[in-house]
């Protein structure tokens, strides 16, 4: 083929061309590997950093970088400082663990029965770098020796669940959800939302309820109860609805309309008593041998017994006769206050000036001063004198604002709904409920 000069000449730049881009993309290629990049490696590499998972702690100590030794129990007889020494601690980090810990858990206070974890830089050390101690489900006491001797008392996280229960009574109500394997502590919460459409001192076989409550759980184990936030329970008189709302005053249990389902007054100060003398101006004095009125209403209840304010007020006295035993009384507004006799210890805190609300624990059942036996005297006040409470026609609850209804509703109708989703076949329905609030597996 012969070529003109003129093509020639085209094809030797063409040449060049191609040679000046092979230069290029050489030195560009070897300017990204200066900077770090593998273009052979970079897509596999991303995807390991994808399947990476991220780090397990354990008690603050990452669990692949650490070896950690779970659950040794404390046995009968031995002491916090046999247990560190037998881990290779010498007696001078002993006696400094224990002053470090002396303003945070006394190592006296170890139980049997008790768990604890040892903590290694790797399986073949023999000192530990860390020791856990657990007192209890929901903190744990951590001896640091790495850097510098350092002792910690640790409350653990606590998740709380919603859950739902169904169930049908068909000898008592407590025997229902002990049934079910709910904690019969819920019928306390049930006694607050629904006293005043329910008695459950006189409940029915038959009787059905559906729950929206709270569990709370510390390392995946359920150790206790929170909130009830909705119930309905079903007897003769229908559907009886309650629910947690908070207002702009404060949080409580109102029914379907609105109404609060607290009253003004408790009925009594204590919980699953029995009235053993009543309020009775001709009573023979067992103690005195002669007749003085008794103007109060005694409560027996076994020694101990938690006793409750009936309502919102002030400690006026918390004090001492010799008639009177412990006692503290209350006063709630201008007409209203309350006397609380014989105690055998004030609940923490009780003092005169001190705000306390309707059910806190102000005292103890107990038979101190002039008494027979453990029992609460519970005296009531009306404009200075005092009277029958049981005979007495006591102010309802404040109502809900009414500006406040529109909001509730939507709120309630929101439960209504929730509670209305429950199975109610004869087996437990108890389910958490996803990050939106809707059930799972409904």
């Amino acid at each position: 083929m012969n070529l003109t000069p003129l093509k020639m000449s085209k094809l030797k730049n063409r040449y060049v061309d191609i040679a000046v881009s092979l230069v290029i993309a050489t030195i560009i290629i070897l300017n990204y590997k200066s900077e770090g990049f593998n273009f052979t490696n970079q897509t596999e590499q991303s995807d390991k950093t994808i399947s990476q998972k991220p780090s397990e702690y354990l008690y603050g100590f990452n669990v692949d970088s650490f070896h950690i030794e779970k659950n040794h129990v404390i046995k009968k007889n031995e002491f916090f400082g046999n247990i560190l020494s037998s881990n290779g601690l010498t007696s001078n980090l002993i006696l400094l663990l224990e002053h470090e810990a002396k303003d945070i858990f006394n190592v006296r206070n170890i139980r049997p029965g008790q768990k604890y974890h040892v903590i290694k830089k790797n399986e073949c050390d023999a000192t530990p770098v860390a020791i856990i101690y657990e007192p209890d489900r929901m903190k744990y006491v951590l001896y640091d020796f790495r850097d510098s001797v350092q002792v910690k008392l640790v409350e653990k996280e606590v998740q709380t669940c919603e859950e739902f229960a169904y169930g049908k009574i068909e000898t008592s109500l407590w025997k229902a959800l002990e049934d079910k394997g709910i904690n019969p502590g819920v019928i306390d919460l049930m006694e607050d939302a629904l006293s005043s459409s329910v008695d459950f001192y006189h409940t029915r076989k038959g009787d059905e309820f559906k729950l929206i409550f709270e569990n709370q759980y510390v390392d995946g184990e359920l150790v206790g109860m929170g909130k009830l936030i909705a119930a309905c329970y079903t007897n003769d008189n229908g559907e009886n609805y309650s629910m947690l709302y908070k207002t702009k005053g404060e949080e409580g249990y109102f029914d379907s309309e609105g109404r609060p389902a607290k009253k003004a007054f408790l009925k009594a100060p204590v919980k699953f008593s029995r009235i053993s003398s009543n309020y009775n101006l001709r009573r023979f004095h067992p103690i005195k041998g002669k007749t003085i009125p008794h103007l109060g209403t005694d409560y027996a209840a076994p020694h101990g017994t938690e006793i409750r304010s009936v309502s919102d007020g002030v400690v006026t006295a918390s004090a001492y006769t010799s008639g009177n035993g412990k006692f503290v009384k209350i006063k709630h507004d201008n007409v209203y206050e309350t006397q609380y006799l014989h105690m055998s210890r004030f609940a923490k805190g009780i003092r005169p000036g001190v705000r306390v609300k309707q059910g806190q624990t102000i005292g103890y059942v107990g038979s101190t001063g002039l008494s027979t036996g453990p029992h609460v005297c519970f005296r009531f006040w009306k404009n200075g004198r005092q009277v029958n409470h049981l005979k007495e026609k006591l102010p309802t609850a404040k109502p809900m604002n009414v500006t406040e209804l529109p909001q509730f509703f939507k709120f309630r109708d929101e439960m209504v709904f929730k509670l209305n989703q429950i199975k109610t076949k004869d087996e437990t329905m108890v389910a958490n409920t996803n990050s939106d609030g809707t059930m799972i597996n409904p």
